[in-house]
């Protein structure tokens, strides 16, 4: 039987990895916005730190490596708001997928519950945006690449959990 020591060891070790992977996802590839943002493959690793850690550690882990990784980039005047925005995402996709994962398939449930995740970020976006730049409408031009980051979050983290994650024991939930 594992200690509770040797479990909370686990998960902050394992969040500490996710936080680090969802930094280096997101600074790897990024295609620019005409916006001054862009897409990237972080919120691939916002889900997954959910799905594996649970709604505290996996929350925290995607709220502190997309920081990071605004941060890292440049994105100073983003980083609060990306922490909380991602953290909150994570918190949305892990109870989504546990509701959702008792009626219907796992798949289509971490499909559902990526979606329910990647609209949190889009409001969440947009009411910062119109809160720094005093105008809701500056998130009318983001929305194409908001469309594209979620769909890219939203295949890439089930297409992961899928073909990989949920095969290696002692991670899956």
């Amino acid at each position: 039987m594992e200690r509770m020591t040797d479990k909370k060891t686990r998960q902050l070790t394992l969040a500490a990895l996710f936080a680090a992977l969802t930094a280096v996802s997101t600074i790897m590839i990024q295609i620019p916005t005409p916006t001054k943002g862009y897409i990237n493959l972080g919120d691939c690793l916002v889900n997954l730190s959910a799905w594996v850690l649970g709604p505290l550690y996996g929350a925290a882990a995607g709220g502190i490596g997309s920081a990071m990784a605004d941060v890292i980039t440049g994105y100073f005047i983003y980083a609060p708001a990306t922490f909380v925005i991602k953290a909150l995402m994570g918190v949305a996709s892990y109870y989504v997928y546990k509701a959702l994962s008792r009626h219907s398939k796992t798949m289509v449930s971490r499909i559902a519950a990526a979606g329910a995740a990647e609209l949190v970020m889009t409001l969440g976006y947009m009411v910062y945006e119109a809160i720094i730049y005093h105008s809701p409408s500056i998130f009318i031009t983001n929305i194409p690449g908001s469309i594209a980051q979620g769909i890219m979050g939203i295949i890439g983290s089930v297409a992961v959990y899928e073909l990989l994650l949920k095969h290696i024991p002692g991670i899956a939930r």
